[in-house]
């Protein structure tokens, strides 16, 4: 068994072959998947799908590129529901900063500003975080103990290969390991990858995005995710039967997944 723990599932690109696609991550042994909250548009989408099918669950968050309307989403309304289990992606990305100084550091400002209130909430209503970072970590890292955010814990999606970020392994948080795993250019996560503790992998698509090879350049989707196991294994000297059940083990520790 697999759980996904990060898969964009209220994409539209993944409407027209919806549930072909879930039947193929079905017989890939994927049997649980966990949809971000990103965009406040899709959040609903998310919900539904959650309602339709047993084994999708949902988080309700912002993600840094998306905080137009961020004081708009009623954070409590979708924490109460009962497959909600997690806050997030929420975090920094300072990647596209664009403008000016001054302007690029009003929006880091900002970026600041909804994390904490993300990371407040997560802890108000005991739900771990989904955590996005890129060209951010030291001030992610800073953050995240500063507002005693190892109290609920939470993933590291799409975890960089920072080693700076390895030390939050001992503060309840997990690494979310994904496609990149498997690019040629992804040696840095290669290296990394044996410091993670075991009991705090988790596996991901990050779909439709960051496609495993040998599918690069074609949507993501879940059953994908037996090429990061594949990978992961290869690299660890893990039996595939002994990291899906250690990391489904982990997946369910860390959202509480019966």
């Amino acid at each position: 068994m697999i759980i996904d723990t990060h898969i964009h599932l209220d994409d539209e690109r993944y409407r027209d072959d919806f549930d072909e696609m879930m039947e193929r991550a079905h017989r890939a042994g994927v049997h649980a998947f966990i949809i971000p909250g990103a965009h406040p548009g899709t959040l609903d989408r998310a919900v539904e799908l959650a309602e339709a099918y047993e084994d999708v669950y949902f988080a309700v968050g912002v993600h840094p590129y998306d905080l137009e309307n961020f004081e708009e989403v009623d954070f409590e309304y979708y924490a109460a529901h009962p497959k909600c289990v997690a806050v997030g992606e929420c975090g920094l990305d300072y990647f596209r900063l664009e403008g000016s100084e001054e302007e690029k550091y009003a929006e880091k400002i900002r970026q600041k500003h909804v994390f904490q209130e993300q990371i407040r909430f997560a802890k108000k209503v005991k739900k771990p975080l989904i955590v996005h970072i890129r060209d951010a970590s030291h001030d992610a890292k800073t953050i995240l103990l500063v507002e005693g955010a190892e109290e609920v814990g939470g993933v590291l999606h799409c975890y960089n290969a920072d080693d700076e970020l390895l030390s939050l392994a001992n503060q309840n948080f997990y690494f979310g390991i994904g496609g990149v795993v498997t690019f040629q250019n992804g040696k840095k996560l290669v290296n990394v990858l044996p410091k993670i503790p075991h009991d705090k992998l988790l596996i991901e698509t990050d779909g439709p995005y960051l496609t495993p090879h040998p599918h690069r350049g074609t949507r993501n989707e879940p059953s994908y995710t037996r090429y990061v196991v594949d990978k992961i294994g290869e690299l660890l000297g893990m039996e595939r039967e002994k990291l899906e059940s250690l990391t489904t083990k982990n997946a369910k520790n860390l959202f509480g997944l019966g």
